[in-house]
């Protein structure tokens, strides 16, 4: 179990668009003495707490961008922090349980699975702040506020792209757990690629997924990289020479795949993937990103600056809570055609004249 209150060291997020219902955190200003104030963070009284789910927090997905987000309000803000890290569902509780009477002034939970946990003890100690990463709550208590994510909008660029990029074809994705926060991925990512193939008269297919259906590929769990290697050799088996995996952890599995077939290449998900596993970067053509770590140090700062408020707050790519990273190095393989399509679409669903639905929107 790793379910003990600890405290590692990361490097804290750079700066993300994001607030209540998309507004934006204010830019680092620099101070009369020339330091910004990043450096020179006021001293606060406030303590900040998060626990994982079970990927933990070097799963180099989501659960590492909340903690990026926990670390930059630690610089930032001077608030003192405390993690809790799970290694299976039944470790929310009492890690939810240890933070509580650690004396954490607001506690974030990482991952859907946590709601019914979080909700409850939001309910039990309306004297500290909660908030959940990926789900909203059944009731909604006032101390308690959800930070999701409209990822349909960004892997409809990302479904586009690849669609745009396949020598064979054929793209394919598979999910870890099958539930509404990895579905409204393979959900944009369909109908990106029909968006490509509309527009280009192409007939690129999807393995993996049907968003009609709402069935497709799962390992069943985020910590089973052996069976992510697995599913993803399935995929390149049918011809897939672009994979998504929604997996967490998981995905590494798409990446060991990708390093043992010529021109397979992958898309990350929730960070960007090029930046957290720099080894396997010549494998990564883009990331469908969830700018989590900049919800989480937003809903810190709301209490510190005693401004609290429930509201949910919902990324997406008008706020900049979602994007698509960059090629990094497949920059110059991407065509320019490819990458002006790529900023039109984007442009249109910013205006909303695209309209990316799903029966899985947050």
């Amino acid at each position: 179990m790793k379910n003990s209150i600890k405290v590692a060291a990361f490097a804290a997020a750079t700066a993300m668009l994001l607030g209540a219902c998309g507004s934006a955190p204010e830019e680092p200003t620099t101070e009369g003495n020339g330091e910004t104030n990043e450096t020179a963070a006021a001293s606060t009284d406030v303590k900040a707490c998060m626990v994982s789910d079970e990927g933990g927090f070097d799963d180099k997905s989501f659960n590492q961008s909340g903690y990026e987000g926990l670390k930059r309000a630690e610089a930032e803000l001077g608030v003192e922090i405390s993690t809790t890290e799970s290694s299976s569902d039944a470790d929310f509780e009492p890690n939810l349980n240890a933070l509580i009477s650690d004396g954490c002034d607001v506690i974030i939970g990482v991952g859907f699975k946590m709601a019914d946990q979080l909700e409850a003890k939001a309910k039990e100690n309306p004297e500290v702040k909660f908030a959940l990463v990926d789900s909203t709550f059944a009731e909604q208590p006032e101390n308690a506020r959800a930070l999701v994510f409209n990822t349909a909008e960004a892997s409809y660029l990302a479904g586009y792209a690849a669609a745009g990029m396949t020598e064979t074809g054929k793209i394919g994705t598979f999910l870890g757990m099958a539930l509404p926060t990895t579905q409204i991925f393979a959900d944009g990512f369909e109908d990106g690629m029909n968006k490509y193939n509309e527009e280009n008269s192409t007939d690129v297919q999807l393995v993996g997924w049907s968003k009609e259906a709402q069935d497709g590929m799962a390992t069943g769990d985020f910590s089973d990289v052996a069976k992510g290697q697995t599913f993803s050799k399935q995929l390149v088996d049918q011809g897939v020479d672009v994979i998504m995996p929604v997996a967490g952890p998981v995905g590494a599995g798409a990446l060991a795949a990708a390093s043992e077939n010529e021109g397979v290449k992958v898309v990350w998900v929730d960070a960007d993937g090029y930046e957290t596993q720099p080894e396997s970067g010549q494998y990564i053509l883009t990331s469908v990103v969830k700018e989590i770590g900049a919800a989480v140090f937003d809903t810190i700062k709301l209490v510190v600056d005693d401004a609290w408020i429930s509201e949910q707050y919902v990324g997406n790519l008008e706020n900049g809570g979602v994007s698509i990273a960059p090629f990094h190095d497949f920059e110059d393989q991407v065509p320019q055609e490819l990458k002006d399509g790529l900023e039109n679409i984007k442009q249109q669903i910013v205006s909303g004249e695209i309209v990316v639905e799903t029966p899985n929107q947050p």
